[in-house]
């Protein structure tokens, strides 16, 4: 996998493909056995979470729904602090078991402002199942049931995740070189 140019930055190649779809395989048996004879309503996040989501759900052999909602904080390379929910939760979650569904989890702030909200509503269970986690970069401590992969604090697209827009549809994860 060659470095790649988005915008003004350069990045590397960081996980491939087959390594995200293993990861997904794990995630799915772990998730197949905690909810055997249940039906789980996955929230996926987007804009980020959408490849995840669908890989995943092409894997997941137990019955389980799914819904959108779009929380963003992300500006550029930056989080902007703020979380912006431009798509609203239309499903009532009492007494359901949830799992949200998130492409990464740094600072941790989109999840505790979300989860308020959904506990509010409550679910029989809530979950969190994150392909990435960034844990140097936690500032709001969250319990994440489900991770794929542990990364350092270093900006990374492709595989849903962008920079300004661009590289969600890369198939690998590539991360921003030193040189940027």
């Amino acid at each position: 996998m060659p470095v790649i140019h988005i915008h003004d930055k350069q990045f590397q190649p960081y996980i491939s493909q087959e390594a995200i779809a293993d990861k997904i395989q794990e995630i799915a048996h772990a998730l197949e056995k905690d909810y055997e004879g249940k039906t789980p309503l996955f929230i996926a996040i987007l804009n980020g979470s959408f490849m995840f989501a669908s890989d995943l759900f092409k894997v997941l052999n137990i019955p389980a729904e799914i819904c959108f909602i779009k929380l963003a904080s992300y500006k550029g390379t930056k989080s902007s602090g703020h979380i912006v929910t431009s798509i609203g939760l239309d499903i009532d979650l009492f007494g359901r078991d949830v799992i949200i569904l998130e492409d990464i989890i740094d600072t941790g702030k989109t999840m505790s402002q979300f989860l308020p909200q959904l506990f509010h509503q409550q679910p029989a269970s809530l979950k969190i199942c994150t392909l990435l986690h960034k844990p140097e970069a936690t500032i709001y401590p969250t319990t994440i049931d489900y991770r794929g992969f542990i990364i350092p604090d270093k900006f990374v697209v492709g595989y849903g995740l962008d920079y300004d827009g661009l590289g969600r549809n890369i198939k690998e994860i590539y991360q921003l070189t030193d040189q940027g």
